[in-house]
């Protein structure tokens, strides 16, 4: 039940992002979630979109954009959950390579999302510690 997070490499130069983000606005895809990696020459915009198809679709003659499975962890919005979490893959010898976060206004909630090594063992050994993962049609559906 891992969500599909596009990674889209963009050369570090200006007018390059906003350009990627104006495509993605053309073709009506919401961001859900977006963190950027830069090294000197390239970027990596990481994304979460509402719609994952649409996405590629719009950016495919921009630039390279891959898939990947990542955890969506849906959490308490306080001190400590986040800890909780990591907790628990750190006990089954889970390596985190990033993470990062985002919030919904339909819940008090806060969410994370995870790049893991087995997504899949990943979302099984959280789901067995009472933590909650989403999938892509309930990630669809957060305001």
């Amino acid at each position: 039940m891992a969500i599909t997070q596009l990674s889209v490499f963009l050369e570090n130069k200006p007018g390059r992002l906003a350009e990627a983000v104006r495509l993605l606005s053309e073709a009506k895809v919401n961001l859900r979630a977006l963190s950027i990696a830069d090294t000197k020459d390239f970027g990596i915009m990481r994304i979460i979109a509402s719609e994952t198809e649409r996405a590629k679709e719009a950016l495919h003659d921009y630039a390279i954009v891959t898939e990947t499975p990542v955890v969506a962890v849906k959490m308490d919005d306080e001190a400590g959950a986040l800890y909780h979490v990591l907790r628990v893959l750190e006990r089954a010898q889970i390596n985190v390579e990033y993470l990062y976060a985002f919030t919904a206004q339909s819940a008090p909630s806060a969410y994370v999302v995870l790049r893991v090594d087995d997504a899949e063992h990943a979302e099984s050994v959280l789901k067995q510690n009472g933590v909650s993962t989403l999938s892509d049609a309930q990630l669809a559906k957060l305001l």
